[in-house]
């Protein structure tokens, strides 16, 4: 299995929205999905961003995600989405690592729902460090850093 990171395309959307609206992976993320419509504004909003950096995760060649970094308050964040078709093969993981050689600012946040076993498996294999546990809007969620 190769994992690659590439900059997003417009044809990437219509698989990133579906990815999105699964309700098994947004009830892992504790995320709503967005509407088409959302979606593409949210997207398109991004990447006119110069502080926001985005990419799509291949696998062999076919779109499996994305991954981004952005500003937050007094910190820089990351997340990803990956296809649940990808789910349990170490994408995650490998994706991550590969952002984390582009995105090079420390500390890096991530939030993660607590109940997102895999999710926060990746994030520990990756180096970040649970700094506090909190709870928004009823779901309990971990903010993990990624140190200097």
């Amino acid at each position: 299995m190769r994992v690659e990171l590439r900059e997003a395309v417009e044809d990437d959307l219509p698989i990133l929205f579906r990815n999105q609206a699964d309700p098994e992976a947004g009830a892992m993320a504790a995320f709503l999905s967005r509407d088409w419509d959302a979606f593409v504004a949210h997207r398109a909003k991004i990447g006119a961003d110069p502080d926001t950096l985005v990419r799509t995760i291949l696998v062999d060649g076919e779109v499996a995600g994305n991954i981004g970094s952005w500003p937050a308050e007094a910190d820089r964040n990351v997340g990803y989405w990956i296809g649940r078709a990808f789910w349990g093969r170490g994408v995650a993981t490998a994706a991550l690592r590969a952002f984390l050689d582009l995105e090079t600012t420390r500390p890096l946040t991530a939030y993660v729902a607590a109940h997102n076993i895999g999710s926060r498996r990746v994030l520990e294999k990756c180096g970040f460090d649970v700094v506090r546990e909190q709870n928004v809007e009823g779901v309990d969620e971990l903010v993990t850093s990624l140190p200097r």
